[in-house]
């Protein structure tokens, strides 16, 4: 995985001083570093029933429908407010100063459908719990949550207890 790392760019001071933002649009042009990440994440879920891939708005749209494919599985954006055109599900969450919200619609999961949560990067885990919540408030089953990176000093899987939370690329700092 330090192959895949090293295409990821480090910007510091993005978006703000003293945060350093960590920028996949470099792996993701990078054919097979691209192809690489979305087997080694396909391959933890090989073998495991999902029926949805509900990828997180904006860059889990990019990993979650690769994903969905390769699981033979459908995919479900989850959006920020306002920007689906239907009848929606909503969830509104604690951000460090202030909230946020998501919304699916309403008949984008069905009961019992065995659900896999999707995003470029886990940070906090307050957007993948939220979307987590949408999920089970239509009845989904969350079957796990996978991420390409995870910023693991910030403690982001706390939030998504008794999940399968995998992350192909962990900064510790």
């Amino acid at each position: 995985m330090n192959e895949i790392k090293k295409l990821i760019r480090e910007i510091p001071d993005y978006p703000k001083p003293g945060i350093l933002f960590y920028d996949l649009t470099t792996l993701l042009k990078h054919k097979t570093g691209f192809h690489t990440l979305i087997e080694q994440l396909c391959e933890h879920y090989a073998g495991r029933s999902v029926d949805v891939v509900a990828g997180i708005e904006a860059r889990g749209f990019i990993l979650a429908p690769a994903l969905a494919y390769r699981l033979s599985a459908g995919f479900v954006p989850v959006r920020k407010p306002k920007k689906l055109p239907w009848k929606t599900a909503q969830v509104t969450y604690q951000l460090e100063y202030g909230t946020d919200s998501l919304e699916i619609h309403q008949d984008a999961i069905q009961p019992g459908e065995r659900v896999l949560v999707c995003d470029d990067l886990l940070a906090t885990g307050g957007t993948a719990a939220a979307t987590v919540k949408l999920v089970r408030q239509l009845g989904g089953e969350v079957t796990g949550a996978a991420f390409a990176v995870e910023l693991s000093f910030l403690k982001g899987r706390a939030k998504l207890p008794g999940l399968d939370v995998f992350s192909l690329i962990q900064y510790e700092k």
